[in-house]
C-alpha cells in the first residue's frame, strides 16, 4: 500500500513546492536581496583607468560627491539594454557615472563603449573581479548608489528601466540633495 502512494506523496510534495515557488516569485523580484553594504562604507579599490591603465581611481579619489556605479560588462547581454537608459535618463540626472568594467577584457570593453557610446564620466577596469567581490557582486548589471562620505546608499541589482530611474532612484539622488551640508 505505502509503495503505491508514495509516488503520489511525491508528487504532491514538489507540486506544493512549485506553488510555493511561483507565488513567492510573484512577490519577490530576484533584484531585491537586501545589501549588507547599505548603510557602510563602500570597499576600499584602487583600480586602473580603462583607457589609461597607467593612471588610478580609488575609493578615496571619489570622496566629497556623491556618485553611481555601475557595474558593467562587454559579455552582459542585460548591460547593453540598460546601456541606453543610462545615456538618456542616468546621465542627465547630474550625478557622477563611474562605469566598472567587471571580469571583462579591456579591449573588449573598448570596442563595447565605442559600439554603444559612453555615458561614464570615467571607466575603471576589475579584470579579475577582486573588486567586485568586495561590493558584493554577483551579477552584471548592478549599480550603487554612494553619497559625498562614501557610504553605499542604494544598490540596484539588474538593469534599470525608466520606472526604476523615476521611482527609486531619483528619489535617492534627492535624499542626499536633502543631506548634504
Amino acid at each position: 500500500m505505502i509503495n503505491r502512494l508514495l509516488p503520489l506523496l511525491v508528487f504532491v510534495a514538489l507540486a506544493g513546492l512549485l506553488a510555493f515557488g511561483i507565488h513567492w516569485n510573484k512577490h519577490h523580484e530576484m533584484t531585491e536581496v537586501p545589501s549588507p553594504l547599505i548603510g557602510k562604507p563602500a570597499p576600499e579599490f584602487t583600480l586602473p583607468l580603462l583607457y589609461d591603465s597607467t593612471k588610478t581611481v580609488s575609493r578615496k579619489d571619489l570622496l566629497g560627491k556623491p556618485y553611481l556605479l555601475n557595474v558593467f560588462g562587454s559579455w552582459c547581454p542585460t548591460c547593453q539594454y540598460e546601456h541606453p537608459i543610462l545615456t538618456a535618463q542616468i546621465k542627465p540626472l547630474g550625478i557622477k557615472l563611474i562605469g566598472l568594467d567587471w571580469k571583462d577584457q579591456p579591449e573588449n570593453a573598448k570596442h563595447w563603449i565605442a559600439q554603444f557610446g559612453n555615458p561614464y564620466d570615467a571607466v575603471i577596469t576589475d579584470e579579475d573581479g577582486r573588486a567586485g567581490i568586495d561590493f558584493g557582486v554577483y551579477m552584471a548589471p548592478e549599480t550603487f548608489l554612494v553619497d559625498a562620505q562614501g557610504m553605499i546608499r542604494y544598490k540596484r541589482i539588474g538593469m534599470f528601466t525608466p520606472e526604476l530611474v523615476k521611482d527609486e532612484l531619483m528619489p535617492k539622488i534627492a535624499e542626499l540633495s536633502k543631506a548634504a551640508p
